[in-house]
């Protein structure tokens, strides 16, 4: 029973710096709440009487962002950019991936206390590998999500082509494909819903393609920006250069499927050798071998 209490004391300080991490989200505003409060504030000085729970909420709030600031876990650009690649695009992620950081490596290290053998290598090898799997399942989720939006992306230009071709603007156009590309290819959709959205805030259309390719880091999507500024600078029809930019992007598809095609025939070796050939050759030479030695047994007797 005495073993259990130092487990049970850590679960409990782990559980308590977790809560402090989310209390910025959890004690978060709503939206609604956070604009009426900017309509209705002024300058004159606040004589109201300040409840228990306001005092308390104030006071958990400082506490998580002073201790998030000790730890390095204060908001990074670099990470939020990360984090809008990936498709979280909500507060709560960046509140989340930070709580799944630093728990992960004590939870792994208390698992791997467990363990008989070697016990304090294992939790410093299995801390180690907690705090890189967030990390790397963030990489894979920007990936897999990437993939995605570049296997999209000849569909939505092509359907763009058809919708400018029959009278519709840019930005129409662009609304239309997301909602007809909402289901089979719903990251597309999100990213061209994120471009209006910038475009009716004020932001130029040109810089919120540009904002686009920043934020997916996708070479067609780079091209499609620079396309889009020559033909705003040279008086280029936009469906021709549309047209041009799609057969442009079918035909790189094509060649990275060539491409992959091609690339199977080296892979393929690798189980030829190592699985394929030796049943080959125990298929073949079995028998010749099993005759050898019985022949040879015969000789000998």
């Amino acid at each position: 029973m005495l073993q259990v209490i130092p487990y049970a004391a850590l679960i409990f300080m782990v559980f308590c710096i977790v809560a402090l991490l989310l209390a910025p989200n959890l004690f978060r505003p709503s939206i609604e709440a956070t604009r009426i409060f900017e309509i209705a504030k002024s300058t004159r000085p606040d004589v109201r009487t300040i409840g228990s729970k306001e005092r308390i909420r104030d006071r958990v709030m400082s506490l998580a962002g002073s201790l998030r600031a000790r730890l390095g876990l204060a908001d990074n650009p670099q990470l939020k950019a990360r984090m809008l690649a990936a498709g979280i695009r909500r507060g709560r992620g960046m509140d989340v991936f930070f709580a799944s950081q630093f728990a992960t490596p004590i939870l792994a290290a208390i698992a791997a206390s467990f363990i008989g053998s070697n016990t304090v290598f294992w939790m410093f090898a299995c801390g180690m590998l907690g705090y890189l799997v967030p990390d790397i399942w963030l990489t894979q989720k920007t990936k897999r999500r990437r993939n995605r939006i570049r296997r999209s992306l000849p569909d939505a230009i092509d359907l763009m082509v058809i919708c400018v071709d029959a009278g519709l603007g840019l930005d129409q156009a662009l609304l239309r494909v997301g909602v007809e590309l909402a289901v089979s290819h719903p990251e597309i959709n999100e990213e061209f819903t994120q471009v209006n959205l910038e475009q009716r805030a004020g932001k130029p259309r040109l810089e919120a393609w540009q904002s686009l390719a920043d934020r997916t880091k996708i070479e067609e999507f780079a091209a499609f920006v620079n396309m889009l500024t020559q033909t705003d600078r040279f008086g280029t029809p936009i469906i021709r250069a549309l047209s041009r930019f799609s057969e442009e992007i079918r035909s790189k598809r094509r060649q990275r499927a060539e491409e992959a095609a091609a690339k199977t025939k080296i892979k393929i070796i690798f189980p030829l050798v190592l699985c394929i050939f030796p049943c080959i050759f125990i298929v073949l030479l079995a028998p010749a071998i099993l005759s050898i030695a019985s022949g040879l047994e015969s000789v000998g007797q």
